[in-house]
Order: structure tokens, then sequence, then C-alpha cells
């Protein structure tokens, strides 16, 4: 690889503008590998209203089109999959997504072999359907660029429903010459599916300069994050019902679940202690972490939980079940608190309990943010997966779990 690699990022979700926070995950690891050095382009499903090619923060993207101007609607939202349930409109949105995703990686590796400077890497972000039509492509061959899978949360739990998808999982998993989760629980979910696979646990990079403390003076509970059963607002919103304080909760995020959670802080009682705010700009986030006492993650086998680090790098202690990657942010040695899933009496005493203490609640808030810069740093998350893109060995000063 040369000392300057060029790597292509293959996803289904990346920001469509600046501050737009679909896969801004993926965008920041992009910076942080350009920051090392590294030349990154991108390949991600176009939208209405999308230019085929675009520059976001200094990244090249290519759009592909898959479908229809008004029919490209799979992507950026989190509902591809409730979209090809919906019908044959979504499955055949699907099929061309797929198709035309692996023809633009074809051309995108041979058009960068012509000018004299082919791609060291093709980097796909979920196995599915980045990593699928990478591996259609034909990466993972002898000669060609150095193949790379990482798996976030959403590509394994499809997995786990649909049986039919294991063959193809394992496919994809065993051309990849590097495969990364972003959590313990990803890499151990998917290693069952995929025995024998060396499946490598690194994390996405936070923003840890946006993210930064705020003032001591802190209030309430605050929940960040899409409105659907996954993510467990109507689980939270019991809670705050049992509480013994009367400590309010903002909640910031919108989703398919928004009227009949209106409808529960009605039937509760609790009107006067929720604020809905819908969805924000990602860089709209910090203000609100750095007001709350406390934030909650009643989250179901969340893939990692980026919300814990960024709340963490604001110096606010998290409260979240001990389900699926949450346990590897939300550290009770480092300041977290973990409940089991489902326990809606815990989690309102947790939260008493920051609310009766709240020297103490500040206290974990600064152990947590010890916690989150030393394993969410950009510098230090990009130079595992240059690692990676070098060798199935990473290179002893970028160690990966």
């Amino acid at each position: 690889m040369s000392a300057s690699p060029r790597v292509l990022f293959v996803t289904h979700n990346f920001p469509r503008t600046a501050g737009d926070p679909a896969g801004s995950f993926i965008l920041r690891l992009a910076e942080a590998l350009g920051d090392a050095g590294a030349r990154i382009d991108v390949i991600a499903p176009g939208a209405p209203g999308l230019s085929a090619r675009d520059v976001v923060q200094g990244i090249p993207v290519q759009r592909v089109r898959y479908a229809r101007e008004d029919r490209q609607t799979l992507a950026y939202e989190g509902t591809m999959v409730e979209a090809v349930r919906a019908g044959w409109s979504g499955r055949f949105a699907l099929l061309g997504l797929l198709w035309h995703t692996r023809r633009a990686v074809q051309q995108a590796i041979t058009a960068a072999r012509r000018e004299g400077a082919p791609y060291d890497a093709v980097h796909a972000h979920w196995w599915f359907p980045a990593g699928l039509c990478a591996w259609a492509a034909g990466l993972g061959r002898p000669g060609g660029p150095r193949f790379v899978v990482t798996m976030h949360g959403s590509d394994v739990r499809l997995a786990q429903g649909v049986s039919g998808a294991h063959p193809i999982m394992r496919a994809v998993l065993q051309r990849a010459q590097g495969v990364t989760a972003v959590s313990r629980w990803l890499a151990d979910t998917a290693g069952a599916i995929v025995p024998g696979c060396r499946i490598h646990v690194a994390p996405m990079p936070v923003n840890v300069r946006g993210f930064t403390p705020g003032p001591r003076d802190r209030a309430g509970v605050l929940f960040v994050g899409r409105l659907n059963a996954q993510k467990g607002v109507g689980q939270l919103l019991a809670a705050l019902s049992r509480t013994t304080s009367d400590i309010t909760c903002d909640i910031v995020g919108d989703g398919p679940d928004r009227d009949a959670l209106h409808a529960q802080v009605n039937t509760l009682g609790l009107p006067s202690r929720v604020r809905w705010h819908g969805a924000l700009p990602h860089d709209a986030l910090p203000a609100f972490y750095q007001r709350a006492l406390v934030t909650v993650m009643p989250s179901h086998e969340e893939g990692l939980g980026l919300v814990a680090v960024e709340s963490a790098l604001c110096s606010t202690p998290v409260i979240a079940y001990r389900s699926g990657g949450l346990p590897d942010v939300v550290v009770p040695a480092h300041g977290g608190t973990l409940v089991e899933p489902g326990a809606i009496d815990a989690l309102a005493a947790a939260i008493d309990d920051a609310a009766r203490d709240p020297d103490a609640t500040r206290a974990r808030g600064e152990m947590a943010r010890a916690h989150a810069l030393e394993h969410f740093d950009p510098s230090r998350v990009a130079a595992r997966y240059l690692a990676l893109y070098t060798s199935e060995t990473p290179r002893a000063d970028a160690p990966l779990a």
C-alpha cells in the first residue's frame, strides 16, 4: 500500500449535506482517515434532490441513481427494511440499488486503475447491502483492492431475523480480507452466523471537538434517537411515570411511533414533564447533552450506541439497558449505569438516583468522558482501520480488540 492510501467507501448511508445526521459516523471516519493521509472516495445511493456528484465536507461522493427520482427513497431514513417489506415497489427499488451500486463499484475501480491511482482498499459499511454489492463486483479476489467489511448493527439484526440471509452473509464475510464490527456483541452475533470468521471490534470515531462538557448546573433526562420500539422510548416514559421525583425529560428525534408515544404521555399524565423537539441537525445535539443531568438509552440490541458516546464526551453519564453493544460504552466502572432490558422499575430507580445526588452524577459524567476519549478519538480509530487496509494483522501501535 502506498504512503497515502486510496480507499473507496461503499455505503447506503452517508450525509446528504453538511450537518446531516444520516451516516455521519461514516463521514467522521472518512475525515479522520483523510487527516491521517488517506484519500477517501464514497459511493452512496441517490435520493430526490441530490446531485450525482458532490463533495461533503471535503469528501467526494458519487450518488448512484437506482430508480425513478421520486422512488429513490430506500436510503438515509432508516426505513429500508420496512419499505422492502411493504410491497413490490420497495423490492424493485432494492434490486435496482444492488445492481447499480455493484456496477458503480466496478466502474470506479476500473477508472482509478486507468488513472494510475488504483484503490488500495474498498471498505463496505454494513455487509448488506454495501458488502453484498462489493462482493458481487468481485472484491476479495486476488489482484484487486483489499476488501474490508464493517457491520454496524441493522445488518446483523437482519441476518438474525432472516435465516435465508445466512449463506449470503457467509459468502460476503468469508471473502473479505478484513472484517470489523462496532461492538463485541455484534462481533459475537455475526461470528455465530459465520463460524471461523475473524471479526475485529473497531468502533466508529466520534467528534471529540464538537462534543464537550457544558455547565455544571444541569437538570432533566435526555433521550436522543428514532421513535420506534427498538429504541425503547415507551419504556422510558413508563419509567418516568414511576419516578419519585418530578424530573423532566427532553426527547430529540422522530419516527413511526411518534403519535403513539404522544398519546402515551397523555395517558401517563406526563405532558408537563416531557418536551418534544423532533429530529434535529447533528450539530444541535451538544447543547442538549450539555444541559442534561443524564441521558437514558433503553434500547434493545443496539449495534453500539453512538448517542451514549456523544453524551459521555459532554460529561453526561448514561443509563442504559444491558443489551447489544451498549455495555461496550456504558461501563459501570467508568460512570455508566446498566439495568436489565425491560426492567422498568430499575430504570426508574436509576433515574431517581441520578436526580437525588447531582454531584455524584456529575462525577460519573467526568469518568465517562475520560473513557470515551480513550476509545473513540478519531485519530486512534483511523489508525486501526489503516492497519486493516494494510494487513489482516494490525500494527502494534493500533490494536484492535
